[in-house]
């Protein structure tokens, strides 16, 4: 009898959980099953779905080496598959399933009911711990919670890693030839085959391994100094291979250490930087996973439901197109359109703007950078705009609000990043182009207006938090 992988995001031969305990307990076949319907209503971004699929064929390959063959199915909706995969299993005489766990709450009702379906036909199933350093839950407050401020959390993984540092899975050694054929024949009708896209976004472990490398010898001691200057574009623009899990966060994690004499508390600041966004991915999965209310669209503060969202679709629009007036804002979502990929300072300073300064539903946001990232990841998505909107677990107070154009005169002094998105804008001096001045002599009036007033926009945001605030304190006393 074999034993089956299920992949999902997980495209990786190399410390992946559910490939090693499969192929420890006997000869391993590897699934993969597109879910179309499904992708579409979760948000999927075309060019995420492309990266993935490429990633997908990258793999088989890898596993053919491995003589792991790759059988990939199509199954459109997620509340199919329970009734599936026995069938799948009998078909190809297989006694276990492996796979590694995901935290939507839609992800774990599909294994639940997967688990439940295979365990009664005689299967075992075996629920792997692989996208996050800890399983979630296993951090607590002294009180038995979960944490909800971030530098206690963080605190809280610096002294699990003191007591027990990582582990990386040795490397996969071949199995005995199975005699069965890879099938990747499902994948060929959703592939773009678009050559500015994989030039961009090259796909493939090697790949991405090359990448880390390259970040861990050459960027990432300037990382601290660097990492807000989108010009500069000093990240290490891993975000991609981690949502697909052609890296595994461990592997991230300890090459950086070895560039920092495995210290990830002290030393470097640029590798201690790093490490600490990755703890905040880190605390976004484990948020998601204990709270299933993120999953639904639902604020983690229960004053966020108060807080009276403007219905605009004229200055959504304008947002989503970069038409806002407000360069910065424009180059970075024209950017996003561009690439599928958008620098961090710059999703926190558009996320902020448009949940703020214009007020609209930051779930109106959320979805949007959903459907155009390729490193669109449910739980960092969620908790990127709920910090940003005030509405989630240790955000940024409902008070705070990034100025765009101070934003683009700290991050952006030259205009270089606005420039480069910005082309009508590339004949202003460095003053001018982070505010075009409507009828000056030097501009070409192609480019929109400011769409609202920072200083009255702001003062309007500050007022409906603040009443929102306000009501739940008079509830609660």
């Amino acid at each position: 009898m074999r034993q089956l992988v299920w992949l999902r995001n997980d495209l990786r031969t190399i410390d992946n959980s559910a490939l090693h305990h499969a192929m420890q307990q006997g000869p391993t076949l590897a699934l993969y099953i597109l879910s179309p319907v499904q992708w579409q209503l979760h948000d999927e971004a075309a060019i995420k779905l492309d990266f993935r699929l490429r990633n997908l064929q990258q793999l088989a390959e890898r596993l053919q080496l491995l003589n792991v063959p790759l059988i990939v199915t199509q199954c459109d909706l997620w509340q199919e598959l329970p009734q599936r995969l026995p069938e799948f299993c009998r078909t190809w005489q297989v006694s276990s399933l492996h796979f590694n766990a995901e935290y939507g709450v839609n992800e774990q009702q599909r294994d639940r009911q997967c688990a439940e379906q295979l365990e009664a036909a005689g299967i075992r199933v075996y629920r792997h711990g692989d996208s996050c350093l800890f399983p979630p839950g296993s951090l607590r407050t002294q009180q038995g919670q979960m944490f909800q401020v971030f530098t206690a959390f963080k605190k809280a993984c610096w002294q699990r890693l003191h007591a027990a540092p990582l582990r990386s899975l040795p490397p996969p050694v071949a199995q005995a030839p199975t005699g069965i054929a890879s099938q990747l024949d499902a994948i060929q009708p959703y592939l773009a085959h678009n050559p500015d896209r994989e030039r961009l976004w090259p796909a493939g472990e090697d790949a991405a391994w090359q990448q880390l490398e390259r970040f861990c010898r050459q960027d990432i001691h300037n990382y601290q100094q660097e990492r807000n200057f989108p010009a500069l574009d000093n990240t290490s623009r891993l975000s991609p291979a981690l949502a697909c899990g052609v890296l595994s966060v461990r592997s991230c994690w300890q090459r950086a250490l070895l560039a920092n004499q495995g210290e990830f508390d002290s030393g470097s600041e640029g590798v201690v930087t790093w490490l600490t966004e990755l703890l905040w991915r880190e605390f976004y999965q484990h948020l998601l996973a204990l709270n299933p209310r993120l999953s639904k669209g639902e604020p983690f503060l229960e004053s966020g439901k108060r807080i009276p969202w403007r219905n605009d679709p004229g200055q959504l629009h304008a947002w989503q197109q970069g038409r806002t007036g407000f360069p910065l804002i424009d180059a970075a979502m024209r950017q996003l359109a561009a690439t599928g990929w958008m620098h961090n300072r710059l999703r926190m300073v558009v996320a902020m703007f448009f949940c703020k300064n214009l007020l609209l539903d930051w779930r109106l946001g959320e979805r949007w950078f959903m459907q155009q990232l390729i490193d669109g990841d449910l739980a960092a998505n969620n908790g990127g705009w709920q910090w940003c909107a005030s509405t989630g677990t240790d955000a940024a107070p409902y008070f705070r609000v990034f100025n765009p154009v101070t934003q683009s005169q700290r991050f952006d002094p030259k205009g270089e990043f606005i420039r480069r998105w910005l082309p009508e804008l590339a004949h202003l001096d460095d003053k001018q182009i982070h505010l075009p001045q409507h009828g000056h002599d030097l501009f070409s009036g192609s480019y929109p207006a400011p769409i609202v007033d920072l200083k009255s926009s702001r003062a309007r945001a500050i007022e409906a938090f603040s009443r929102a605030n306000g009501s739940l304190n008079s509830l609660s006393s």
